[in-house]
């Protein structure tokens, strides 16, 4: 999962944003919720009947409560089991989010397809993987599968000329060493497309999740070179992939989400790396922003230490998320967007979408302290006053200690 690099530009954002996410936090009024696709999403897909798969899928649920497994549990039968007994034991769960691509590029699961062989894991990954994805159906567990896009090790190997280059030649990398597929390299926009159709039509997911859907962060920034940008602004190329990527998923049926930076629900920028909250609403069911209190910086929300009240930090971040989807204006264009005559600073009209659109992920791990119960209860419950009844947990150790004493306490245990 995405961590938020913490850049001295971030401090400076999260110190601007902080009036106006609090005033929005007092004044706004939290939305009746309930799931269902949008009509822009209707509106711009081609009018035929999704092909029907060649497997069985469960429904959205109205209220997604899930955690997140990685592709190595996926793949180790004694701990996937305990985990999915978790879910089941939990009044609460109903949702798992399992790697199909992770950091590594590796994809989770066996294929014979000639595009997608040569990119299987040999570290980590489940050879059951749709037997798997059936035995949740079975139990009722909905199945979410995450993409890891455009941080690909492995692609860029294969593909480097397809990379994010470096200054004076050579495939770029960042501060862990590992390579980004250049957000214009449309070639690779294909290979997501086909694992996403693979994915849900053959594999059984039942949405599928796309992570690092943006340009790169963490690194010698300066080094980065874009060779197959045309000389557009970054939020343009990754709208511009969006759509690509929603119009060839749209008669297939799948349910879609996307990941983004927690600081996008409150900033009106890019944050340089192409995420725009409004320039993804139209192509996606769920935007699930990373509202770890962890990840952002001291003064956010008025807080000079952060984690001392992480759902203050959650509850400014989603009502301004919620604000914004719900909202029929806004000041960032997208390729939807009707400009507003005779307005300074230019406003532009936009779809107003159900405050279900939002569903974040919350944080179930510790760093830089120990996530007791109360903070995992306290991100809930935070999220629950802003009008929204879904969450995703992550653990990227897949403990959830910490959460398992607070869904037992609900649970009576």
């Amino acid at each position: 999962m995405t961590k938020l690099p913490r850049k001295a530009v971030f401090v400076l954002l999260g110190v601007c944003v902080t009036l106006a996410a609090i005033v929005a936090a007092i004044v706004y009024a939290a939305p009746t919720v309930s799931f269902e696709r949008s009509d822009a999403l209707a509106a711009t897909s081609t009018p035929q009947e999704p092909a029907k798969p060649i497997v069985e899928h469960i429904a959205t649920p109205s209220s997604v409560k899930a955690i997140y497994m990685t592709q190595c549990v996926a793949g180790t039968p004694s701990f996937r089991d305990s985990l999915v007994k978790f879910i089941e034991a939990s009044p609460e769960l109903n949702a798992v989010v399992i790697d199909i691509k992770d950091f590594s590029g590796g994809i989770g699961f066996p294929s014979d397809d000639p595009l997608l062989k040569d990119f299987v894991s040999k570290k980590c990954g489940a050879h059951d993987m749709k037997d798997f994805v059936k035995s949740l159906h079975d139990k009722g567990i909905y199945v979410i599968g995450r993409i890891t896009v455009f941080q690909d090790p492995m692609y860029a190997k294969a593909h480097p000329e397809l990379a994010v280059q470096k200054t004076g030649g050579g495939v770029w990398h960042d501060n862990k060493g590992l390579a980004f597929i250049d957000v214009s390299a449309e070639p690779f926009w294909d290979y997501i497309a086909l694992l996403s159709k693979v994915s849900y039509e053959q594999m059984g997911f039942d949405e599928l999740n796309y992570d690092y859907m943006r340009f790169p962060s963490d690194g010698p920034m300066a080094e980065a070179v874009y060779s197959h940008s045309d000389g557009s602004s970054k939020e343009t190329r990754l709208e511009e992939f969006f759509k690509y990527l929603h119009e060839k998923l749209a008669l297939v049926g799948v349910v879609t989400s996307v990941d983004f930076f927690g600081y996008v629900t409150v900033h009106t920028d890019d944050l340089g790396i192409g995420q725009v909250l409004e320039r993804a609403l139209p192509y996606f069911d769920f935007i699930d922003p990373m509202v770890y209190p962890s990840h952002y910086n001291s003064g956010f929300a008025g807080l000079k230490n952060v984690n001392s009240d992480p759902g203050l930090v959650v509850k400014t971040s989603m009502l301004e998320a919620v604000r914004r989807t719900v909202s029929t204006t806004t000041v960032n264009y997208s390729f939807n967007a009707t400009p507003i005559a005779s307005t300074s600073p230019q406003l532009y009209e936009k779809p107003s979408y159900d405050a279900s659109k939002m569903r974040p992920w919350l944080q179930a791990f510790d760093y830089p302290v120990p996530y007791s119960a109360e903070m995992i209860q306290a991100q809930i419950t935070a999220n629950e006053e802003t009008g929204l009844n879904s969450y995703l947990m992550w653990d990227a150790a897949n403990k959830y200690t910490s959460l398992r004493k607070v869904l037992e306490s609900e649970n009576g245990n």
